[in-house]
């Protein structure tokens, strides 16, 4: 069971911003609109681009390019990260063994490895740790999770995702961009929406002719879930027209009914019998990141694990990895493999003797975090480390 520090419910919960750039601006519009937290400090590297942002938006905060000495002069008792993915575990494990806990913007690593490193730092430090899968937190996803156990026993769940955005930049270089970039979501809402995990996968890539992505830019992707539950992912980062919502497109069949879901508007269902069964109330959840924010002072003031939280997220991390092995293979993956690799490639790659000694502590990754099933709150042959590190968009 994890576990974690929780703070008094004393006024607003005094938090350190690290990264000063856009996605960072967003969420300090995002924490200055907030009541249940108060910034006292901004941390990046450039400086003069944290200072520029504290005046534009006429703060009274600590800034400086060291995250362990802004927070000791501000008094800080938490931290978000909105560094570039490729410093979430440095960031993440020195706001940990410094006593704060972490809201991180996601993937909370790269990889599923330096995710395993970060859940040894957690239980060491006794801080929570958790994700921003900010695409949990929308009011009709959480009406469509509160129906899916009036459907009976669910057979099937598929996402349609097709879009056609001309990012530029690393995006359109990356080897499996869908996969890699955005599938995570919709992977990371297929289990929150089954509160369960999957056992294996098989997926398949390619690259239409007219892709400006260098990679493969469109993918299907069919997991096995615990108990038999088929979920299929069809999507496509090159299709113009008639596009889907940034959610895809959702249908969830059960042995009483089935429920669809247009990724914006509110969930339609209909069973067979007619009659929908009592459903239970939906709490008010605020969309996207705000939602994740309210979810993790929630979780400090009551020691409930959010299901952004660690030990669970990196089940979400691990189908991409092993949906982009698959594809590379051409064959199904177990998804326990891929975690039991990393877990090795954890061990040997880790500097901190503490952290590593946890880890060795576990005997194996599926002895200590199990299926990885969420908390219902609101809301093969041995490989090297993995290739394709995860980076996600908003």
């Amino acid at each position: 069971m994890t576990s974690f520090a929780t703070l008094p419910d004393n006024g607003p919960v005094r938090v350190v911003l690290v990264g000063a750039g856009n996605m960072g601006q967003h969420w300090m519009r995002v924490v200055e609109e907030s009541t249940n937290v108060e910034l006292v400090g901004l941390v990046d590297l450039d400086l003069a681009l944290a200072q520029r942002v504290v005046a534009e938006h006429r703060l009274s905060v600590t800034v400086g390019g060291s995250l362990t000495a802004v927070a000791d002069e501000s008094g800080a008792e938490a931290v978000i990260d909105v560094t570039v993915p490729p410093a979430h575990h440095a960031v993440n494990t020195e706001a940990l063994f410094a006593g704060l806990p972490v809201l991180c913007e996601k993937p909370i690593a790269p990889t599923v490895s330096e995710t395993l490193s970060l859940i040894a730092a957690s239980e060491i430090s006794g801080r929570l740790l958790m994700t921003s899968q900010s695409r949990r937190y929308y009011p009709a996803l959480a009406e469509l999770r509160d129906i899916v156990p009036t459907l009976g026993d669910i057979g099937a769940v598929t996402t349609e995702f097709f879009k056609a955005p001309h990012f530029g930049g690393f995006r359109d270089e990356m080897a499996h961009p869908l996969l890699i970039d955005m599938a995570i979501h919709a992977f990371d809402v297929a289990r929150y929406l089954l509160d369960a995990d999957p056992v294996t996968v098989d997926c398949r890539t390619f690259n239409p002719s007219w892709s400006w992505y260098r990679g493969d830019a469109a993918a299907t992707a069919l997991f096995e879930f615990e108990g038999g539950t088929r979920y299929s992912y069809v999507g496509s980062w090159c299709s113009p027209g008639l596009e889907t919502s940034w959610n895809g497109n959702w249908r969830v069949s059960g042995s009483r009914g089935t429920a669809t879901w247009d990724g914006e508007r509110e969930p339609a269902v209909e069973y067979v019998d007619g009659a929908p069964p009592s459903a239970g109330r939906v709490d008010p959840v605020r969309a996207e990141i705000a939602g994740a924010l309210d979810e993790f002072v929630e979780a400090l003031r009551t020691g409930v694990a959010p299901s952004g939280e660690v030990h669970s997220n990196v089940h979400s991390l691990a189908m991409v990895e092993a949906a982009v092995l698959s594809a590379d293979r051409a064959g199904t993956v177990e998804i326990a493999v891929v975690m039991e690799d990393a877990y090795r490639t954890a061990i040997e790659n880790e500097r901190r003797d503490d952290v590593r000694a946890v880890l060795e502590s576990w005997g194996s990754a599926s002895a200590r975090l199990g299926s990885g099933r969420e908390v219902r709150s609101h809301g093969s042959e041995r490989r090297p480390g993995p290739t394709h590190p995860i980076e996600v968009s908003p």
